[in-house]
């Protein structure tokens, strides 16, 4: 098998965070040793997520079986999932801002982050 250094372009902040999820994650299960720090689980999960490189690959890569690789993947999914805002609280947050990425795309708001956004008539609270 040939192996390769490879770059991807991810924040410190992003890899950061998430490890930081993962450590307090083990500490609140008081997970016993693992074959990864929080560190290279938090890099797996990204460079899976970024990427889209395939778990054979990563399991490869970082000399771990493919089924642990499926299991720190879906665990630092599930561990983002779980901080991510609902649907009616980011899309209030959208409301305030000219352009919005999602899902890797550049969307243009078609409201102005000057104004505030209205609210129907018919969802106003009355008091």
């Amino acid at each position: 098998m040939l192996s390769y250094p490879a770059a991807i372009p991810l924040s410190t902040r992003s890899l950061n965070h998430l490890a930081a999820l993962i450590r307090a994650h083990r500490t609140r299960r008081r997970s016993r040793w693992r074959r990864l720090d929080p560190g290279q689980q938090a890099l797996l999960a990204l460079a899976h997520l970024r990427n889209g490189d395939t778990l054979t690959r990563l399991a490869c890569g970082f000399t771990i079986g493919v089924t642990t690789a499926w299991r720190y993947v879906r665990e630092a999914i599930d561990l983002l999932a779980a901080t991510a805002d609902d649907l009616n609280t980011t899309m209030i947050r959208i409301r305030t801002l000219a352009y919005v990425i999602l899902d890797g795309t550049l969307i243009r708001s078609t409201v102005s982050p000057t104004r505030s956004p209205t609210i129907p008539a018919n969802t106003a609270a009355t008091g």
